[in-house]
């Protein structure tokens, strides 16, 4: 398959080329460095490198994956918070988190730590999208549902008992895309196949999850 290189220009034209255009559709200055391979630049958006590197942003971009050896990762500023609240109430809508392995450093997305209790303290408890009911339902049996996966996500005799204990009235996330690595308000323990593996918000040094496949 050829490969075409693309100018600066069309690159930062918003005119439909047929793939995906975040830095058109956003900006330089809502692409921020995640990680990088050495862990310089993590945090920084690429208009900020612009201006630290003394380079134009499509440079920076070009000179992050060179000098990284690819091995660069990125959080784009694009969600409209209409969206996400309209997405939350479709009735099939499951509630996940898609972010990157925390083993790769640097400042990971803060859905990794914040995802389910947003939705419990900001959606729920704020915001009233959802009634907490309907909120735990997408984050539990709609989503063992969806996946194929009947031993999980009910409290029924005989399932799994992977459970979480928390106080609707304090839930809630605390990371932010500064500081991604800070934990949840509001969660008492965490229970994996039956097993204590978080009390109190401390980790008791057991790993009781495993790989899930569908039935």
């Amino acid at each position: 398959m050829p490969v075409r290189t693309l100018s600066p220009a069309e690159v930062e034209d918003p005119a439909d080329h047929g793939w995906e255009n975040i830095v058109a559709g956003d900006g330089y200055d809502r692409i921020m460095v995640s990680s990088t391979r050495s862990h310089r630049h993590e945090g920084a958006t690429l208009a900020e490198l612009a201006g630290t590197l003394d380079m134009a942003p499509f440079e920076v971009i070009v000179h992050l994956l060179r000098t990284e050896e690819l091995q660069v990762h990125m959080v784009d500023f694009s969600m409209d918070e209409r969206d996400v609240e309209t997405v939350l109430r479709a009735p099939r809508t499951s509630v996940c988190t898609d972010g990157l392995a925390i083993a790769l450093g640097g400042k990971p997305h803060p859905r990794l730590y914040g995802s389910f209790p947003r939705v419990l303290g900001r959606y729920v408890r704020e915001r009233g999208v959802l009634d907490l009911p309907t909120a735990v339902h997408k984050m539990t049996g709609l989503t063992a549902e969806v996946f194929g996966v009947p031993d999980r996500g009910r409290l029924v005799p005989g399932l799994i008992a992977d459970l979480v204990a928390f106080d609707p009235a304090t839930v809630g996330d605390t990371a932010t895309y500064a500081d991604p690595r800070r934990t949840p308000t509001g969660i008492h323990w965490v229970m994996q196949s039956g097993h204590l593996v978080v009390r109190d918000g401390h980790w008791l040094g057991a790993r009781r999850g495993v790989r899930l496949a569908p039935a």
